[in-house]
């Protein structure tokens, strides 16, 4: 399994599995991250790569002491399912 690294330059955090590269853009901004959107390639979805992706993204998110908006439906639904990222929602700032 490949790690999830974040590309600032790219504006995206990215994991590599079977030479393919799923990633996460977002926009940094003061205080806050804005992910835009996620891609998974087709020939490695349904393998959970999107999930790991956006779990990683969080915890770096979390470690940085910053918030998130989720403009990205697949990083929105991730974070309502898993209650325990939910504090991470930047409430009073839109993207």
């Amino acid at each position: 399994m490949g790690e999830v690294r974040n590309d600032p330059a790219l504006q995206r955090y990215e994991l590599v599995e079977d030479g393919a590269t799923a990633f996460a853009a977002y926009r940094r901004r003061e205080g806050a991250v804005t992910f835009t959107h996620t891609v998974v390639p087709r020939e490695i979805e349904g393998r959970g790569v999107g999930g790991r992706l956006i779990k990683a993204a969080l915890a770096d998110v979390r470690a940085q002491g910053l918030k998130v908006v989720p403009l990205c439906s697949f990083v929105a639904a991730y974070i309502d399912r898993h209650t325990e990222e939910q504090d991470l929602l930047a409430h009073d700032a839109p993207g």
